[in-house]
């Protein structure tokens, strides 16, 4: 089996995160799908491959079939948007969208009219929580029943290589035969740490971007957000303010809960879990170690494990960075698409 007889699609692919680190592995991602159209750029410029902007909804199978095309081995991957699985939405089940549960049936779907012989599926590890999330398990079961080999497990992405701290559902399914992710490549006493990933970056102000890197660019902090992190020592939080500094929510029994908000990052841990909203800093443990300041973009996407020569918008009209932190924040690792890939590699024996 040679890699050249494989094409890969890549569903709900936004920027290329999942697809890139399997093109890294030498496969050949024919295309990928989302209703996104504001990724379309990152995922062709980084990728050289066809971007579709459409639902998954609205794919028929032989749209993907025709994508695929003579290929010998047909692999589809994905990972339908996590906003139905999170903790917010378990803690109250009203407010789930509807609408994007059906997403995973509809990846479903696909495979049962196409039958690619290896799928690869990345959601949040809430969906093995079967009582709240059943959709899942229809999901597997309906893999089994077609005769696919079904492996999954709960990532811990810095056992990976991955300086995040962030948990992640991997599956992977093969006609073939029995299909495993490959071991783990990192312990407790040698994950990449914060200040291995972007401890070399050149110190910024708030509001600013270096000059070479516009990614390179952090949020302007309000007179008193600024104040909050002057007054914020290494690795704390707004626990470590005055009375004050603190918002009206911490005063309370109810907000006491909340101690990662408005803290800063530690050197040498790995950071927390990258977000739609990574680089504001009172969304959560994203002020920078040292700096008085949030995390950049590029900051964040290096945590994200994209790499340094990534581009994310066409020109300086292009420049968003609300746009830009929320595909950062919705991408799959780009080192755990590699992770991915390799596990596909030796079950193919390539």
């Amino acid at each position: 089996m040679k890699i050249e007889d494989i094409a890969v699609v890549d569903l709900f692919c936004g920027i290329g995160g999942l697809a890139h680190g399997l093109i890294r592995e030498g496969f050949n991602v024919v295309a990928g799908i989302d209703i996104d159209k504001s990724c379309k750029y990152a995922f062709e410029k980084n990728n050289k491959s066809k971007f579709i902007s459409k639902s998954v909804s609205d794919l028929s199978s032989t749209e993907l079939n025709n994508l695929f095309g003579d290929s010998k081995i047909k692999i589809l991957v994905g990972c339908a948007p996590c906003q139905p699985f999170s903790s917010y939405t378990f803690k109250d089940p009203e407010k789930k969208d509807n609408e994007k549960w059906k997403l995973l049936y509809e990846f479903q779907r696909l495979i049962l009219e196409c039958e690619p012989d290896i799928i690869s599926m990345e959601n949040v590890s809430q969906l093995i929580n079967f009582k709240k999330a059943p959709v899942f398990e229809d999901f597997l079961n309906t893999l089994k029943q077609q005769g696919y080999f079904t492996h999954f497990e709960i990532v811990n992405c810095p056992e990976y290589g991955i300086p995040q701290n962030r948990k992640r559902l991997v599956l992977i399914a093969s006609k073939f035969g029995e299909i495993n992710l490959v071991p783990r490549t990192h312990r407790k006493d040698n994950f990449v740490t914060v200040k291995d990933a972007i401890g070399n970056l050149p110190p910024i102000e708030d509001g600013e971007s270096h000059p070479q890197d516009k990614l390179h660019f952090a949020r302007k902090l309000s007179p008193l957000n600024k104040k909050r992190i002057q007054n914020t020592p290494y690795g704390g939080s707004w626990r470590d303010w005055s009375e004050e500094l603190m918002l009206e929510c911490h005063k309370k029994d109810s907000g006491k809960s909340y101690s990662s908000v408005y803290g800063r990052m530690k050197w040498e841990e790995p950071s927390p879990t990258m977000t739609t909203h990574c680089v504001g800093y009172g969304n959560g443990r994203f002020g920078h170690p040292v700096q008085d300041r949030g995390i950049s973009l590029r900051e964040a996407s290096i945590l994200q494990s994209f790499p340094k020569n990534y581009h994310f918008f066409k020109n300086d009209e292009d420049f968003s960075s609300v746009m830009i932190a929320r595909q950062i924040g919705n991408a799959v690792p780009v080192r755990l698409g590699e992770v991915i890939a390799k596990s596909i590699k030796k079950h193919l024996s390539i």
